[in-house]
Order: C-alpha cells, then structure tokens, then sequence
C-alpha cells in the first residue's frame, strides 16, 4: 500500500490513528505543534514533585493493550498498571464519608450502610447501567454514528428493540432520583455527567452507563504514571514506522475546492498525502486549518463543555484518609450547575483530588503528596486573575476545613492552569476540555464524525471528534478513523 496520511496531533487518539494505519500497511507521518507526544497529558515538575497534567482517570486498560499487540513479536514494550481497590473517597460538608470500592459487591454494601438504602436498590442500578452498555456501547462508541452501514448492523437492530431500556429521553439526574432516592447516593451518580463536562440536570440518562466502566471494568494506575500512557504509544509507533516532526505546527490542509492534498507547515513547506487526519480540536481545524468560516460557525454554535481550573501543590504532609482520586461535594449540586451556566463564581464548588504520589511515591518527596486540585468552571465569561484568587482561597478554606488542618501552611509547590491557558495549549475554544457538550440528548449525532462529510479524504479523530472525550474514548476514536480509511482506501 502506498497511500501516505499526515496526521495533525500527537494526543492518544492520533498516536492510536497512527500505529492501526502504519500497521494496516499505510505511510504515516505525524505532526505535532508541542515539543512531545501526548497532547493534554503533558507533565509538570516542581521542587522534587511531579504532576500529570491531564487527564487522571485510567478505565478500560484493554483499548491500549489491543494497540501494543498489533505486530506483538516486534517488539517487547513495558506498560505496567494495577488496578486501584477503591475507585474513590467521597467527602460531603457535614463529614459524611463514603469509599467507592471497585468490586461491585463491596461497592453496594458500602453505599447500602452509608446512605441507609437497599442495596437491591443500589444493584439493580448497576445492573441497568450494564444493560444499557451491551445494549448501546459497540453502536455508540465503536462504530460512526455518520455511516449508514452503522445503522443496518445487526447490533443496531437489536438495540432498535430496546430503546426504552436506555432511558434516552430522561435527564440523568431524573433518573437517578427516581432509582436511588437518598440525596447523597443520586448526588454521587449524577456526578458521573461530569466525566465529559457535562450537566446532569440537562444530559440524557443513558449515561447511567458511565458508572459500569468502573465497577465492571474496573480503575486503574499506570506505574509510571499517566505520561506513560503516550509514552509506550509513541514507541509503538516509532516501531511500526511511523515517522514524527515535533514542534512543527501545520500552517493550512490543502485543499483544491473539497479535495484534500496535504498539508503547509509553519515552516513554508507544502507536503503532498492521499489523506489527512486531524486530531486537532475540531473548530481550531476548521477556522484555522481550513480557513471554513462556515463549518466554524456551525459548531460555534453548539453548547461547549465545562473547562477547569487546575492547581499543582506539592504538599508537605500525607493524608491518611484520601486516596488517588479523592471528591469533596457542594452541598447544593443543582445550584452549582446552575453558577456554571450563570457564569459566576460559587461559594461551595465541588473540588477532584488526585494524588498520584499515593502510588507512584517519587512524584513526591519523602513524607509529602502531590496534589492535583480541580473545580469545573465556564468555558468562557470570568475574570481570569480574579478567579484564580478567589477560588485558590475557596478551595484551601474548604479542604482545610474537611481534612482538620492549615493547608496553606503546607504547600510547598504550586502552579495552576485556567481556561485560558488551556485553550492557547490545546487550541479548544475557550479551554472547553471536552469540546461540545453531551447535555442535549441528541448531542452525539452533532458531535463532528470521524470521515468529513465536506471534504474528501479528510477525516476526524480526538476528544472534540466522535465518540467523545477521556482516554478510552480517544483510543476508540482512533480505532474509528482508522476502520473507516481502511474501508474507503483499501
């Protein structure tokens, strides 16, 4: 096969493009802008601490096995992880706590002590979630939702049958309410909207799902850290043949009216492919690479996601009651939701902790943690410095309060991202991490497919792409693309 691709990105999912085509037969060369592979998951390093920038939660450990068994016997690459026997700790303000243990059983004998309720109660839930999940996850998430063939599979007539299973016309906060009752517990499910920067006041409740990734499949740590995710991707792909120019940003996609040809680097120079993949944030392809005012404003238009604010602190202390991933609740979690619609800051955000030290223990010095400190905020309409200030003080008066010390007094390290910072690093609009939102219920059939519907032989992968963002999702995005070059090339 002599077709070449160029794909525009190094993130997991063009890193996941690129070993499947070099595999499959094709010339593959990759373009990235940074000075590594990885895309968001960059990594920071501080005063003998160290931080993974990105994301934190790794699920679904089989989607990277799958891509390092290609070709197998090439060659041996080390990629290590366990498997973390509590997903979570859970804190809410009036000191109520709960550990999400990763066995289902313990999991719902857990939750049934806790919040006083049934644990069939809390069974039948999770067992729902898997329902939808076999029901609906190799046609939402393995194949195109833009492909006709996707729609005539024998999988999407047995779902066809099915459909009032999946609760699509529901939101997932109805849901949970209806199913679960205890405040707490529905608040502990609706957070799962969140996983990709969404509202589960407004999201469909077919992402109940969500929670049977983790207590079927499980949650997981690499050991040397979440970097080492790209990492052992990009050696795989060195190894396939794939050829990488780092910090060389592609200028333009060349096009002669819908034809794609190739790509203009920064540099002045033009290269010539049969096809063109990007895994840059779908508006910044468009509006810059494309220069398609028009596709721009089409998705300009769609709701975007929640970004973050996001403090590094090494702090010189260890906490025995938290753990890798650690959730401090709002009290009031619809009103939260709201103030990001709104705009403006709330008093009482709920804060992720991530302490990957609780493992891999030289991400921080002896006796010390490494936190990974994250609120959502809008995706645009705040005062950057003001925000900052005002929600560093709001999150270090409320974990001092919960955890019983003087947090101030022991960070020792410190640096944060906003969304401002996160749209120049990764080129989203307005540091939306998730690009657009899931909160309509047709959200998915407006997210941009993996095959261009306006230009041929260009094609679409990464978290702003189908089927969504998180590293699985990106690593199925790839799988996606890849399939569909595969199809139309070959």
């Amino acid at each position: 096969m002599n077709e070449r691709v160029a794909i525009i990105g190094a993130g997991v999912a063009g890193l996941s493009t690129a070993i499947r085509l070099s595999h499959a037969g094709y010339k593959v060369d990759v373009y990235e802008a940074a000075s590594s592979e990885g895309g968001k998951m960059r990594e920071l390093s501080i005063n003998g601490y160290r931080w993974d920038m990105g994301p934190s939660l790794f699920t679904m450990p089989h989607y990277v096995e799958e891509l390092l068994q290609l070709n197998a016997d090439a060659i041996d690459l080390e990629f290590e992880y366990q498997k973390l026997e509590s997903i979570c700790h859970y804190f809410w303000n009036d000191d109520t706590r709960f550990i999400a243990y990763a066995t289902q059983d313990a999991f719902e004998e857990e939750a049934s002590v806790v919040f006083g309720v049934d644990q069939k109660v809390i069974k039948n839930y999770l067992e729902n979630a898997a329902k939808k999940y076999q029901i609906s996850g190799s046609l939402f998430l393995e194949r195109s939702l833009h492909q006709i063939g996707t729609w005539i599979s024998a999988d999407a007539l047995k779902a066809y049958f099915k459909l009032h299973k999946l609760d699509i016309f529901k939101t997932l906060h109805n849901l949970n309410h209806k199913a679960l009752k205890h405040e707490k517990l529905v608040q502990l499910f609706d957070r799962y909207a969140t996983y990709n920067g969404s509202d589960p006041y407004q999201c469909s409740g077919i992402m109940s799902m969500i929670p049977h990734f983790e207590q079927h499949f499980g949650a997981y740590f690499p050991r040397r850290g979440m970097r080492s995710i790209p990492d052992v991707l990009y050696q795989k792909a060195m190894h396939l043949g794939v050829d990488f120019y780092f910090d060389t940003p592609v200028k333009t996609i060349n096009h002669q009216g819908r034809q794609v040809s190739g790509v203009s680097l920064q540099t002045g120079v033009s290269k010539s492919y049969d096809i063109v993949v990007s895994n840059a944030d779908v508006l910044s392809t468009y509006k810059s690479l494309l220069d398609d005012d028009g596709k721009y404003r089409q998705h300009e238009q769609q709701e975007r996601s929640t970004s973050g604010l996001i403090f590094y602190w090494g702090v010189e202390s260890e906490f025995d009651q938290l753990d890798v991933h650690n959730i401090f609740f709002a009290d009031n979690y619809r009103a939260e939701f709201q103030a990001l619609t709104d705009g403006s800051i709330f008093e009482d955000p709920t804060i992720y902790v991530h302490i990957s030290s609780k493992i891999k223990q030289d991400d921080a010095p002896v006796g010390c943690e490494n936190w990974f400190v994250m609120i959502n905020v809008p995706s645009k309409g705040y005062d950057q410095e003001e925000w900052v200030n005002r929600y560093r003080s709001i999150i270090i008066n409320k974990l001092s309060r919960q955890l019983h010390v003087d947090l101030s007094s022991m960070i020792r390290a410190e640096h944060h991202i906003d969304p401002s910072e996160i749209a120049t690093a990764t080129q989203a609009l307005d540091g939306a991490l998730y690009g657009s939102s899931s909160n309509s219920r047709y959200a998915a059939f407006f997210r941009q497919s993996n095959k261009s519907k306006e230009y041929k032989n260009l094609y679409f992968c990464g978290g702003s792409a189908h089927p969504g963002g998180g590293i699985p999702l990106c690593l199925l995005s790839g799988k996606i693309t890849s399939q569909l070059i595969d199809e139309y090339h070959n």
